[in-house]
This record gives C-alpha cells, sequence and structure tokens, in this order.
C-alpha cells in the first residue's frame, strides 16, 4: 500500500444472488497495453488491494469484485479484471452480469435501445453482451461468452475421503472441475453448505494436485480455478441445479482445517458455460437448446450453445448465458495509511486459513 489515502468507488450489484464490487476509478492502479498484462500485474503487484477490498472490514466470504477499466481494443466499452477470494481471474459471467448492469444504470455506457450492445475485454478474449433494458433498467444481461471446450470427461480424481471421484475438466472461461454432489453423499440443499464447501474444496485440492491444465491462446491460464457440484445427467425439461465452491484460502493436504470455501450463491456464469460444454460432448444438449441452470439458492440462469468454434486446434463450443443483476447500493471506500489492518484480516470462525 503507498504511503497515503486513496479512495475507492464502488457500485454495489448482485447477480442471482452473487454479490459484486463493481470498482469505477481503478484505472490508475492497474498497468499494462492487453488485458493479458493487466491480469498479470494485477496479480504480481495488487494482491494487497484484493484482499484489502475482500476482506474484512470491507468485505466477507461470498463477495466478489471487479475492476472497471478503459477498453483496451478499438470498439471495445471497457475491460474488466475479477477479483475472487482465491485470487484475480480474467472473467466470470455473474460479475460481468453485475459490471454491465452497472455501466448502463449509472450512465457509464450509455442506453442505445432495449437492447444494448456492449463490448468487453477480458484476459481471455473480447466478450460481447446484451443489456435488455427497459425504461433506465437493465432487466437481463446476456453474454457471448469466450468458446469453451473440455479437457476431459470423466477423468478419475483420487479425493482424500472420498476415494476415486470421475470429474469433468472444462474451460468455460476459467477452468472447473465439475463433479456429481451425489458422488461425495450430498444433496443440493442449503443447508448442506458446509459439507459442499468442504467436499469443493477436496475436489479442488485433487483437482490441482493431479490435472494438468494451460488455455492454448493463453499459457498464464494453467490451473483449475474453480470446482462445480451438480445434480448429475440432464433431465429433458427439468432445471438442472449446481453449487460452484470458491475456496477462500490455502488448500493443504495435512491440514483439514483449509478445506472449506464459499457457495457462489448464483449459478455461476463461467461454470454454466462449461457445464453446457460437458453436456454437448456427452450427447445432452444441443445447440440452439436452452440449458435452464439453477444455484443453490433456486436463482436461475439460462444457457444456449451457439455454435461450434476451434481454439488452436481445440474443439469448442460458443456458449451464451442469461441472467439478471440489481444495483443494491454505492460505497466509497477508504484505504489508509495508518490503518493497522492495510489488507483486511481474517478470522477463523468464517474463514479458511489464509496463505
Amino acid at each position: 500500500m503507498s504511503g497515503s489515502r486513496f479512495d475507492l468507488d464502488a457500485i454495489e450489484v448482485h447477480a442471482e444472488g452473487e454479490p459484486g464490487r463493481i470498482i469505477t476509478n481503478a484505472a490508475g492502479l492497474v498497468r499494462g497495453d492487453t488485458m493479458a498484462e493487466r491480469l498479470a500485474y494485477c496479480r504480481a503487484e495488487l494482491e494487497w488491494l484484493r484482499r484489502a477490498l475482500l476482506r474484512e472490514p470491507r468485505g466477507y466470504p461470498g463477495l466478489c469484485a471487479v475492476f472497471l477499466l478503459p477498453p483496451v481494443n478499438p470498439g471495445s466499452d471497457f475491460g474488466i479484471v475479477v477479483l475472487e477470494q482465491g485470487g484475480f481471474t480474467p472473467m466470470s459471467g455473474s460479475n460481468t452480469m453485475c459490471a454491465v448492469t452497472a455501466a448502463i444504470e449509472t450512465g457509464i455506457v450509455p442506453i442505445a435501445g432495449p437492447e444494448t450492445p456492449v463490448t468487453i475485454d477480458t484476459a481471455v478474449g473480447t466478450i460481447r453482451a446484451v443489456a435488455h433494458v427497459s425504461g433506465d433498467k437493465v432487466t437481463s444481461v446476456t453474454i457471448a461468452n469466450v468458446p469453451s471446450f473440455v479437457v476431459g470427461l470423466d477423468v478419475p480424481l483420487q479425493v482424500e475421503e472420498f476415494g476415486e471421484v470421475p470429474a469433468d475438466i472444462v474451460f468455460g472461461g476459467q477452468f472447473f472441475a465439475q463433479a456429481r454432489a451425489a458422488d461425495f453423499g450430498l444433496d443440493l440443499d442449503p443447508e448442506n453448505g458446509k459439507a459442499l464447501a468442504r467436499a469443493g474444496a477436496l475436489l479442488k485440492l485433487a483437482a490441482t494436485e493431479q490435472v494438468q491444465v494451460r488455455h492454448p491462446l493463453n499459457p498464464a491460464i494453467d490451473h483449475v480455478n474453480l470446482v462445480m457440484l451438480h445434480d448429475g445427467d440432464r433431465v429433458a425439461r427439468r432445471p438442472s441445479r449446481n453449487t460452484v465452491v470458491l475456496t477462500n484460502g490455502r488448500l493443504e493436504r495435512d491440514d483439514p482445517s483449509t478445506w472449506t470455501g464459499a457457495l457462489d450463491r448464483s449459478p455461476c456464469g463461467t461454470g454454466t458455460s462449461a457445464r453446457m460444454a460437458a453436456l454437448h460432448a456427452r450427447g445432452q444438449l444441443a445447440l440452439d437448446e436452452d440449458f435452464v441452470h439453477h444455484s443453490i439458492i433456486g436463482s436461475e440462469f439460462v444457457g444456449r450453445l451457439v455454435g461450434e468454434a476451434d481454439v488452436a486446434g481445440q474443439a469448442a463450443v460458443l456458449p451464451t448465458v442469461t441472467g439478471s443483476a440489481w444495483i443494491t447500493g454505492r460505497a466509497h471506500w477508504t484505504l489508509d495509511p495508518t490503518d493497522p489492518f492495510p489488507e483486511g484480516y481474517t478470522v477463523g470462525d468464517i474463514w479458511g486459513p489464509q496463505g
């Protein structure tokens, strides 16, 4: 942290229950000519700021944030870098919905009719979205996500305490390990939140140790960042259900106190994209077919695969995800150099051990 006080402006938003803090004046803090360079800079130099914004006293385990940045490509409206409890990430569907809603409803991006296009630069490519607008209100956002692809289906992972669990390793804007909740003996019920978070943390630990991934166009994206526990094979005309686990501290095999995290309150946009790619590979989801996806709290995204693509020789699909976001407030956050907790703090009652 610098030796002088500075302030950050935020628009507080949630997308189908997942809270997002949109930081609108971070441009002077982030360096880089491309979004990949900006993401790398954030990871190398601004980890303290991510912690300060997401940890107490300003944050809590379920919170994410977004740096809303100037675009790097002609024709784009803005760029984003996503702040999650596990680190900086290149893309998030729910956080993109939050950013688009915030930018339009506060006039950062002007309304251009009932279907306002918004183009967003990210470290995994340019994202195109359409904000569905009624009056001055964004009623929903449809995101045309980056190409999504399967690394492996039913990859056998040795998961601590559970033995061998088959998992799909899929990219949907981030790399996921996705497995059936039933394989952990769990139902997707909010009352099982702690057990689901623990199982997800163990699945992530196994994937981190046993799976190697690397995005063919952005080699810096090289690890399984998130895990999804879902309800298994798709049943026609019935919504699917999932929860995504976001670990909020280090994971260590020999320390069970680290096997924890927070559940995504939304159905997760990148997770929905990855899930659709896996279902398509299994023959359970056709192109141009709606995929209704529910979260742990019952909120809903609607996904659709609108085409196929090639990513440096990797067969991929083109997902869209539609959901709604709501502004919940405005904030002006102060970082004072005399604050005894310049990077915030965590307490083990609600937080996992921090690295």
